[in-house]
């Protein structure tokens, strides 16, 4: 392993492709691999115990080709095993939901923090806890959104439907007049302009994927790990199906197309 070894990704399915482009963005010369459970995805409806094994297996995956850090771009994963990840590989390992809280909590004026995301990473507490844990007197409510995820591999991140789901999930974090929402899943970050016209004016939205990436260069400097290539980092993506119309949503995530996708079979 070498500065210019890959930063290794995964997610349960495709959201955490949004890490990737907001890493990709901020962190150019940094080369990624990445993984998408795409045979297993979603992870929210499984056991804990299954949701470790399976992220042990990427992180392995990740670590045989070659990962100076891992990133668990996936809240269910977060949730239920990053810590169990840190006790057992040697690089660095960071998830999606610390860099949300501590940006959520840097960003509040009035101690009143939303969250939003699908059902299982409400019902997991996960958000709350950590930022009570953080700040005991913040006030938090969360809204799972179930039906945002669909909308966004649909590619309807504007119009009249979705205006009308949008409006209706988030009537009561602006009823509760909440200053800062934490969009917690990584499919959200494609609905933020429609989000941004919908929430109290002056509420900040904290995008996942933008706090985990400046989580990335400030544990890489920590290290002593960023890049010091002077051309762009390559990218390679793997999956473990191929799902129909994979390239399509994939390349509505990373921004632009995507090409060279490769299968590979866990144990």
């Amino acid at each position: 392993m070498t500065n210019n070894s890959p930063i290794g990704i995964f997610d349960s399915g495709l959201g955490g492709l949004t890490v990737v482009r907001a890493i990709r963005e901020a962190l150019p010369r940094e080369a990624v691999i990445y993984l998408g459970d795409t045979a297993r995805v979603p992870y929210g409806n499984k056991s804990p115990a299954l949701v470790l094994e399976y992220a042990q297996q990427i992180t392995d995956f990740l670590l045989s080709s070659g990962a100076k850090m891992i990133v668990v771009a996936c809240n269910t994963a977060s949730a239920l095993a990053l810590e169990a990840l840190r006790k057992t590989v040697e690089v660095p390992v960071i998830g999606v939901i610390e860099p949300g809280v501590e940006t959520a909590l840097k960003a509040t004026l009035n101690h009143h923090i939303g969250v939003i995301g699908t059902i299982a990473t409400v019902s997991s507490g996960s958000y709350e806890t950590l930022l009570r844990k953080r700040n005991k007197t913040v006030k938090v409510i969360s809204r799972p959104c179930p039906l945002f995820v669909p909308l966004v591999e649909e590619g309807w991140l504007e119009g009249d439907v979705t205006t009308a789901v949008i409006k209706h999930y988030l009537q009561p974090l602006n009823q509760a007049g909440v200053d800062t929402l934490i969009l917690g899943c990584t499919h959200y970050p494609l609905l933020k302009p429609a989000l941004q016209e919908q929430v109290n004016p002056g509420t900040v939205l904290v995008d996942s994927a933008e706090a985990v990436a400046a989580e990335t260069a400030r544990v890489l400097d920590k290290n002593g790990l960023r890049s010091d290539r002077s051309e762009k980092g390559t990218f390679n993506c793997f999956v473990t199906d191929l799902p129909a119309r994979f390239e399509t949503v994939a390349g509505r995530f990373l921004g632009t197309g995507l090409a060279g996708i490769e299968t590979v079979h866990l144990p």
